[in-house]
C-alpha cells in the first residue's frame, strides 16, 4: 500500500486519479486547498504538512505550467518534497510547451525518482472545461477551426499516471499521450450536434477576437493571457499534430476513441442543459 499525494485531486485528473488509488486500496491524501491538510499554491507554509509521510506525489499545476511563477513553485515543491523522503514524483505536463519543458527539467533533477506525462489537449476540455459553456448555449466561436488536434482522454491519463505512481519501471520516462485519431474543432462540434441532436452554430474567429470576447465576458487576464498562448504557442504547434502510440506502451490497450467519450457524455445530458447568454 502507498501513501500518494495527488495535487488537485478534485480535478479533470485528479479525481480520477485518486479513484483508481483508492480502489486499489491506496492511502490517498488529496491536495487542495479545501482538504485537511491543506495544500495551497500561493501559501508555500502549506506544503510540509501535505506532503509528510507520503511516498509518491502527482503534481498538476493550476492554471497550467506555462504561466508566470510556475517554475517557482515546481522548484520549491520538489525541494520540500526531498525533504520529507518522497520517492516518486509524477508531473502532468502540456504537449509542445516550452515553459511546461523548464518545470520537467526541476523535476528530473529533482534527485527524486520522478516520470513526466506530457498529454495533449483533453477530450474533457468540452464537457467539463473551456469550452462547455458555449456548446451548451449552442454558439461556438473558435480561432483554429481546422487544425488537427489528437485529443487525449482524462481517463487514459489518470490510468497511466496510476501506473507511473505505483511502479519504479517508469522512473526517468517522459510519457506523451494522444489519442488515435485527429479532430478538427469544426468536426468536434458538429460530432456533439449530431450525438445531443441539436443544431449547435459555430464560426472560426481569429486569436484577438476570441481573447477580446473572454474580456468581455469578465475572464481575468491572467487567464486570457493562458488561452491566447495555448492557441497561439501550443495548438498551432507541430509538436502537436504528432500521435504517439505512448498509452498503448504503458497500459498495453489503445486510447480511447475521442467519438466514444462523445457518445458517453452525450448521454449525461450535461451538454443538453441550458445556460444564459
Amino acid at each position: 500500500m502507498k501513501n500518494v499525494l495527488v495535487l488537485g485531486g478534485t480535478g479533470k485528473t485528479g479525481r480520477r486519479i485518486v479513484e483508481r488509488l483508492q480502489q486499489q486500496g491506496h492511502k490517498v491524501r488529496i491536495g487542495s486547498r479545501g482538504a485537511t491538510p491543506k495544500f495551497d499554491w500561493e501559501d508555500q507554509s502549506t506544503w510540509e504538512k501535505a506532503l509528510e509521510g507520503m511516498d509518491s506525489v502527482y503534481i498538476t499545476y493550476q492554471p497550467d505550467l506555462a504561466v508566470p511563477g510556475a517554475k517557482e513553485a515546481i522548484e520549491g515543491l520538489t525541494k520540500e518534497a526531498k525533504k520529507q523522503g518522497v520517492e516518486k514524483l509524477v508531473l502532468l505536463s502540456g504537449k509542445g510547451e516550452r515553459e511546461a519543458e523548464l518545470c520537467e527539467e526541476i523535476v528530473m533533477n529533482s534527485g527524486i525518482g520522478c516520470t513526466i506525462v506530457r498529454a495533449s489537449w483533453f477530450s474533457q476540455n468540452f464537457s467539463e472545461s473551456f469550452f462547455l459553456d458555449a456548446i451548451q448555449y449552442g454558439v461556438v466561436a473558435l480561432p483554429l477551426a481546422d487544425t488537427n488536434v489528437p485529443y487525449v482522454d482524462a481517463d487514459d491519463i489518470a490510468e497511466v499516471a496510476v501506473e507511473a505512481l505505483l511502479s519504479e519501471k517508469h522512473n526517468g520516462e517522459i510519457y506523451e499521450l494522444t489519442g488515435s485519431e485527429f479532430y478538427t474543432f469544426r468536426q468536434v462540434i458538429q460530432e456533439i450536434a449530431k450525438a445531443t441532436d441539436r443544431e449547435i452554430d459555430f464560426s472560426e474567429v481569429s486569436v484577438e477576437q476570441y481573447t477580446q470576447m473572454l474580456k468581455e465576458h469578465g475572464v481575468p487576464d491572467g487567464y486570457v493571457w493562458l488561452i491566447g498562448y495555448l492557441f497561439t504557442e501550443v495548438l498551432d504547434n507541430e509538436e502537436n499534430q504528432v500521435m504517439t502510440h505512448d498509452v498503448e506502451k504503458v497500459l498495453g490497450r489503445k486510447p480511447r476513441l475521442f467519438i466514444d467519450f462523445v457518445k458517453e457524455t452525450a448521454k449525461t445530458g450535461v451538454w443538453n442543459q441550458k445556460v444564459e447568454a
